[in-house]
């Protein structure tokens, strides 16, 4: 018991170490205040109301959706490709090939977005929504190879060998077995590549214009330029999205569950 009582304890810290900061910010998202400050003089919304009707903010959420939905589609559809791919075990040298595509979670930012300007700049894609995306797309594509990868790896081979003993065409056996068996793992992917792209802020610098400049970006650019309650309505409304697009794949993915 108390062994238990100890790891609940050490859990308990972890958690509120992690928590604290959004704790600490959050609350200030509803102040009626024009400065970040405790105590909190009165409740209001008027920060919400800025982000919706300032052109700048309202520019960089829409551009923000267009970009992060850009950078799911194609991050989930080139992810999830990688996974397939290197699940086959006859393809040489597969886990050099897999740290390859991991590769963009541990080299620096900074490095990245150096290399996506020179790159990009090459093909005239710079300053332009789909150099973005294809930007955020090469930091999103680790975390759907990852995610997917272990859905694969849960599913048993032998089911997808029963099909193909039945008659079934390989692209039968992928759309009816494969794919739905490992949905779960392709919508968790997609999730942290929206997450990823909403996040991104350094590439954001490096390849976009201003005429991409997403919430990331003006929230970084507000901090510089002026440290405004809106900054935190704006993070307000990333964990908020981030929590419903997560309980959706959650109850999607227990759906998925029942139906097998």
């Amino acid at each position: 018991m108390p062994m238990k009582l100890t790891k609940l304890a050490f859990a308990s810290l972890a958690i509120l170490f992690l928590v604290a900061p959004l704790i600490a910010i959050l609350p200030l998202a509803f102040t009626s205040s024009v400065i970040l400050t405790y105590p909190i003089p009165s409740w209001s919304l008027r920060w919400f109301e800025e982000l919706f009707t300032a052109d700048a903010w309202r520019r960089a959420i829409v551009n923000s959706l267009i970009i992060g939905g850009g950078t799911t589609l194609l991050a989930t559809v080139l992810g999830t490709a990688a996974s397939l791919g290197l699940r086959n075990r006859l393809i040489l040298f597969r886990g050099t090939i897999r740290t390859l595509f991991l590769l963009p979670m541990v080299v620096p930012a900074v490095v990245l977005g150096v290399g996506m300007q020179v790159l990009l700049a090459r093909f005239g894609l710079t300053n332009s929504y789909a150099g973005v995306i294809i930007a955020h797309t090469v930091v999103a594509v680790p975390f759907v190879v990852v995610s997917v990868t272990s859905a694969l790896a849960g599913i048993d081979e032998r089911v997808e060998l029963a099909a193909q003993s039945l008659g079934a065409p390989p692209t039968t056996v992928f759309r009816r077995v494969t794919l739905p068996l490992a949905m779960p793992g392709v919508l968790s992917g997609a999730v942290l590549a929206f997450a990823t792209s909403l996040d991104e802020v350094v590439l954001t610098l490096f390849v976009a214009g201003p005429n991409q400049r997403t919430l990331a970006r003006q929230m970084f650019s507000s901090i510089r330029e002026n440290i405004s309650p809106a900054i935190a309505a704006a993070a307000f409304l990333f964990i908020a999205t981030t929590i419903i697009i997560g309980l959706v794949v959650v109850l999607s993915r227990s759906m998925l569950a029942k139906r097998r």
